[in-house]
């Protein structure tokens, strides 16, 4: 069996603990195969808990979860050292990021302090706790979750820590069919008692250093850059696409095509990936909110402007 056959197998184990959110569980999965963050952006009760829970058990990798609240520490996220009586030492006591998928319940409600003690390790693999550095676990991968609806109590994340997220997704509620599948089975027990492990740790290394081999021809970054540029120069965007997004653009790409079968990228992998890339990362101006323009909105908009390349009868 192709190593990428091992993504339809994952796919369609999760979604018998999540029904009716196909699109939802392929992009987690291309996120993670990205080596990428995932944050989940949506009402409670639709199952972004769950989600997460049910692909670390697929995956067959080691999970974590921490509920955030104001008096969560960074101490309590990353780790902290404390005298040893027998050694005369300090000693580091591991944090719940040492894992290989760190579930982030409620992230922003928690102080902006203990929201910053993320951001070495979300980018850099590693945390650094009295001048000592410790490298995480690989693969490495946050998924936090996140209210928009109940703001009381909660901190914004700020521009910087938005950016270490490779997507921002939205659940949504299901439909009427699998709202009634969806009561059925958890009438019956957990659900995630009936999924089993596809992967372990050393297969998903191979998967996803397959995912990064995956080619980009230069038209595709051309593409890319022409996305970039345009919201730049959008007049509804104050703070538009770094260089770190368009890169961002790329691997979750990458992992699009690779799930679909082929060693390189065509535009359509741009374009199904590239809001849930950028949208959490624009900055809009007062014209977008006078005018009730959405980031996806905007988006959407300057996919539909921008000229695709001729990928002809050749792949790219």
């Amino acid at each position: 069996m192709a190593l990428y056959e091992k993504t339809i197998r994952i796919k369609n184990e999760v979604s018998k603990v999540i029904i009716g959110k196909d699109d939802v569980i392929a992009k987690v999965l291309m996120a993670i195969l990205a080596q990428g963050h995932v944050l989940l952006d949506d009402v409670p009760g639709v199952g972004k808990t769950t989600l997460a829970r049910a692909m670390s058990k697929v995956l067959g990798i080691d999970v974590k979860r921490v509920q955030f609240t104001p008096d969560t520490m960074p101490s309590d996220i990353i780790g902290f050292s404390a005298y040893d009586m027998k050694t005369g030492e300090l000693k580091f006591h591991k944090g719940v990021i040492m894992t290989n998928l760190l579930l982030a319940d409620e992230i922003n409600r928690t102080s902006s302090k203990t929201q910053s003690a993320l951001l070495e390790a979300m980018e850099e693999r590693q945390v650094t706790v009295d001048g000592n550095t410790y490298p995480l676990e690989t693969p490495f991968t946050v998924i936090a979750t996140q209210n928009p609806v109940g703001t009381a109590g909660t901190q914004m994340l700020p521009a910087a820590q938005l950016d270490r997220f490779l997507v921002r997704l939205s659940m949504g509620y299901p439909d009427k069919d699998s709202q009634i599948e969806i009561m059925k089975d958890r009438h019956m027990g957990d659900p995630l008692d009936q999924i089993s492990p596809v992967t372990d740790i050393p297969e998903l290394k191979a998967i996803m250093e397959e995912v990064d081999r995956t080619h980009v021809d230069d038209r595709i970054y051309s593409y890319v850059s022409s996305l970039l540029e345009a919201t730049r120069n959008n007049e509804f965007i104050t703070l538009g696409i770094s260089p770190r997004g368009g890169l961002a653009i790329c691997r979750m790409a990458k992992a699009a095509a690779y799930m679909q079968g082929r060693d390189y990228c065509i535009p359509d992998d741009i374009s199904d990936v590239f809001i849930d890339v950028c949208a959490h990362r624009l900055v809009l101006g007062s014209k977008a909110r006078l005018h009730e323009h959405t980031g996806e909105m905007i988006l959407k908009e300057i996919l539909d402007s921008v000229a695709r390349p001729d990928t002809g009868e050749s792949p790219l």
